[in-house]
């Protein structure tokens, strides 16, 4: 949207990049048969001529490729893994607690909201950018009253980002938003949803009404403050 003080090009570069996500208890060993380097720490990088391979966690990588080399490496790595496609990707995104913001939610937190601040998505460090002024305050001198969980629903209906949730303590009023959902594999829901913290402490919460599913919250991968 902006480019700022700096004497470059935008373009769009969806077309030249081939994304591959490998996830597994042995996906390091088995990238490490095609790889000699892989990056030692979350969200490191490491370029192997055209292909950067992203390490987001212990057992989950990241192939970013060109279209070229995509279909050989695909099937070079498909000899020991099974392609499950994308919205399985998209479910371990929210049992590892990174979100997507999506349009149904776009402009709805601030990034601490989120839990940005707490996976790396966030520095306090580097200079200005649009919005820097709302998010510093927040970090520094207000107190942050929403956070992001991980839950679990049983519902018949697949709920959907931006759909509200509710508790007692906010007397009728939406306590949080889901902010992305897939379905389980042993059936219901995981979702990621931001939440008002005196709702999730201390009632029961909600999906779309006070007699709705309830939500059934579990722990995230990495401690909330």
């Amino acid at each position: 949207m902006f480019v700022l003080r700096a004497k470059v090009k935008i373009e769009n570069a969806s077309d030249d990049i081939v994304c591959l996500g490998l996830s597994g208890a042995n996906v390091a060993s088995l990238l490490q048969q095609h790889f000699p380097v892989l990056p030692p720490n979350p969200l490191d990088i490491v370029y192997h001529e055209d292909t950067g391979l992203i390490r987001l966690g212990a057992d989950r990588f990241q192939l970013n490729t060109t279209p070229q080399r995509a279909p050989a490496l695909w099937q070079r790595l498909g000899t020991d893994a099974k392609p499950v496609g994308s919205s399985c990707w998209d479910w371990l995104n929210i049992r590892a607690g990174i979100p997507v913001i999506l349009p149904q939610t776009q402009e709805a937190f601030v990034p601490q909201m989120a839990n940005l601040d707490l996976i790396g998505a966030v520095n306090f460090k580097k200079g200005c950018y649009p919005g820097q002024e709302i998010v510093a305050r927040m970090q520094y001198l207000g107190k942050n009253k929403r956070r992001m969980y991980l839950a679990h629903v049983e519902s018949e209906a697949a709920p959907q980002a931006g759909s509200e949730l509710f508790s007692m303590e906010m007397e009728g009023q939406s306590c949080g938003t889901v902010v992305n959902v897939q379905a389980a594999p042993g059936g219901g829901y995981d979702l990621l949803a931001v939440i008002q913290i005196a709702s999730h402490d201390a009632f029961p919460v909600h999906l779309g009404e006070l007699k709705g599913a309830r939500l059934q919250f579990q722990s995230l991968p990495y401690p909330l403050p």
